[in-house]
């Protein structure tokens, strides 16, 4: 028999007081609790030293991370379509819809024009939250879209990779991408116009397979998840255990598969810093044309005097 007995149930008080939702954010990694507005004005790091976990963020995030201020959207228009048909548990166009309701995004990835330290670039970045950020028919379309503008306007490219890889919805419709963007790279680089890959947690699959890897520069952030097969695939494949830190950013860099590592903070000086590094190659191919100017020269032989064409660049 207990010491103590209720003698009235369901006892209310007057004042209860109840914490609204979004108001805390426990780390993942760490368990550390802080308040949502710390972790947003920390660009959404964890604010332990030892840890800070990067929280996946969205696009929006990320455009008002790096650019200056004020950017425009390119190619916001186009959207996926069921061209198969396909349906699992619930039918592609259903996914799709829910994908649209829950993001208020047309599909996995935006871009956007705006300027970096007042220098021009096109940013084309993923959304995980829209069905695992997976690579389809319109994410193709748009990274192609975004290298011919970035040809016709001679300004560098940026691609944030966030994704589990190719849509299975789509079938061989979403590996097509991968060719068609990766030629498009090709265009790119032979304009020697700069492209940078950045890639985020997680990046795997076929997005790692094809334009996430073929940067200029590649770099990510700490502690993201990058690698094509997931890790326990490969374990069971080779049988055998897979080292610490497998898959991680810094076990990449370790390899020589990243130029570095940056932090979310340090994120817009550093890209403004590639921006500057490769600015002088840029205006270089920048299309000037040599002028052609007729010099008077006075020729001794024959007493004459020649008009002598010459370049003047």
């Amino acid at each position: 028999m207990g010491w103590f007995k209720r003698l009235k149930e369901g006892i209310n008080t007057r004042r209860k007081k109840v914490i609204p939702d979004g108001v805390w954010y426990m780390c993942p990694d760490c368990r550390t609790a802080i308040t949502s507005k710390e972790h947003a004005q920390n660009y959404y790091v964890c604010l332990t030293e030892d840890c800070l976990y990067h929280t996946r963020i969205g696009s929006a995030e990320y455009f008002d991370i790096i650019f200056d201020g004020r950017r425009t959207y390119l190619f916001d228009n186009l959207v996926s379509k069921d061209f198969l048909n396909f349906k699992d548990l619930k039918t592609y166009e259903d996914r799709l819809v829910a994908a649209k309701e829950k993001t208020n995004l047309n599909d996995a990835i935006t871009v956007a024009r705006g300027k970096v330290n007042r220098l021009d670039l096109v940013v084309a970045a993923m959304d995980f939250k829209f069905i695992g950020g997976s690579m389809g028919s319109v994410v193709g379309e748009k990274i192609a879209l975004s290298i011919d503008y970035c040809l016709e306007h001679k300004v560098p490219f940026l691609l944030i990779s966030k994704s589990g890889g190719a849509r299975m919805m789509e079938s061989a419709f979403s590996l097509m991408q991968m060719a068609k963007t990766a030629s498009r790279l090709t265009r790119l680089a032979k304009a020697k116009i700069p492209y940078f890959s950045m890639m985020t947690d997680p990046t795997t699959g076929g997005v790692t397979a094809s334009y996430a890897m073929l940067g200029d520069i590649n770099f990510a952030e700490p502690k993201a998840l990058i690698g094509f097969a997931g890790p326990r695939v490969i374990k069971e494949t080779i049988k055998k255990d897979l080292p610490a830190g497998f898959q991680t950013s810094e076990f990449l860099l370790d390899h020589g598969f990243l130029d570095f590592i940056v932090h979310r903070k340090d994120l817009k000086q550093k890209i403004g810093d590639l921006l500057h590094l490769f600015r002088p190659a840029k205006e270089k191919e920048s299309g000037e044309e040599t002028e052609k100017v007729e010099v008077p020269v006075k020729v001794e032989a024959n007493k004459e005097e020649k008009v002598i064409k010459k370049e003047k660049t």
